[in-house]
């Protein structure tokens, strides 16, 4: 299947599950193919500690279109939802003396990490520890979960993901780092959506990198949509282990662009591509990727979408400053949704999906 009716039956899936946007929603550019979706950031993330099946349920039930596993490798070749591989931060793995002796150093993508990392614990192993909050100083209401929730396996999430009739979104996390591990993650990921008959352009799947070669590797390997994820700064680090010297932003440039959806059907840039932040955090006028992007036919799914304060840009934030509580606080998140729909965005990554659903329909089902 050619690229160009690749996309068609992409768009055709992405209609069957969102309704068409009615008009007057105020977009300076549409969205292609219908209301944006909502992609549900690591699960219910604001409320729950983030990849834990309680999170993903929560999405689902605020009604997330979408659910987010970001993918690492375990010692035996599983592969389960984790941020990063090295998991001190979102378990509770300091507190097992059995894995002491596991806490060692990694250069991982050119960057020294101290901790314990998946790679060297088994499936089995893993599944005696318990999650923990990442953001507990932002979010201490979600450590009341800490204990509670398994590290869930891709399996489980696609389980969750077709029984309530949701999609996936899966993030392959370091892939030159993991095949220089021998744990590859392609081969396991491609493996296991087709034994789940998730393998068809119309699936709803959605596959994403921050590196370039695997999703050109997995464009050979796998029909479903292919995002190219980028950042506001740096380069891909698979660029970088080769020494190419192109940078995120050369690749959302007019011709970087044209480039990307040559092996991808999507493009997932930080929030602040598409409405940069000036020196004192305030919004600066909006870039043309949108539009860029769409002209070459990638649907645009930015991140992430957080409620407090202080992951909002100065416009947005509410509150007293002087107050301990400001920066846990939330803002105005809303206005923030609003002005990334209205500016044609696909989709988007929501920390709490249940604002971003509430916002999405105000706009789209209510012609505001």
């Amino acid at each position: 299947m050619n690229r160009t009716a690749r996309r068609a039956a992409i768009l055709a899936g992405v209609l069957a599950l969102t309704p068409a946007a009615v008009p007057g929603a105020n977009a300076q550019e549409k969205p292609r193919g219908g209301e944006p979706l909502v992609i549900a950031h690591r699960g219910a993330s604001a409320y729950r500690p983030e990849h834990t099946l309680a999170a993903y349920r929560l999405a689902i039930g605020m009604g997330a279109d979408y659910i987010e596993p970001d993918l690492v490798s375990t010692k035996d070749g599983e592969l389960v939802a984790r941020h990063e591989n090295e998991i001190s931060g979102t378990t509770d793995v300091a507190q097992h003396p059995e894995f002491a002796g596991r806490r060692t150093t990694k250069v991982v993508d050119g960057a020294p990490i101290t901790g314990w990392f998946t790679e060297d614990f088994t499936l089995a192993e893993l599944k005696t520890l318990r999650a923990r909050e990442r953001l507990p100083q932002l979010r201490p209401a979600n450590t009341a979960f800490d204990g509670q929730f398994e590290i869930p396996t891709l399996q489980e999430v696609i389980d969750l993901a077709k029984r309530e009739g949701v999609g996936i979104y899966p993030e392959t996390k370091h892939p030159t780092y993991f095949d220089s591990v021998g744990l590859s993650l392609e081969e396991p990921l491609v493996a296991t959506l087709k034994a789940n008959g998730l393998d068809k352009p119309s699936s709803k799947v959605f596959i994403q990198s921050f590196e370039v070669s695997n999703l050109k590797q997995l464009d050979g390997m796998i029909r479903v949509p292919l995002v190219q994820l980028t950042s506001a700064s740096g380069r891909p680090y698979d660029f970088t282990a080769k020494g190419d010297p192109r940078t995120y932003a050369d690749m959302t440039s007019a011709a970087g662009l044209k480039e990307v959806a040559r092996y991808a059907d999507g493009l997932g840039p930080d929030k602040n591509q598409i409405v940069p932040r000036d020196a004192q955090n305030r919004l600066s006028a909006p870039t043309s990727l949108v539009r860029d992007a769409h002209r070459t036919g990638l649907v645009v799914h930015p991140y992430t979408f957080r409620p407090e304060n202080s992951f909002l840009p100065e416009d947005f934030r509410e509150g007293d400053p002087a107050s301990p509580e400001y920066l846990r606080a939330r803002g105005d998140q809303p206005a923030e949704l609003a002005l990334f729909y209205r500016l044609g965005v696909d989709g988007l990554f929501a920390d709490n999906a249940d604002t971003a659903v509430a916002v999405r329909d105000r706009l789209f089902r209510r012609g505001r």
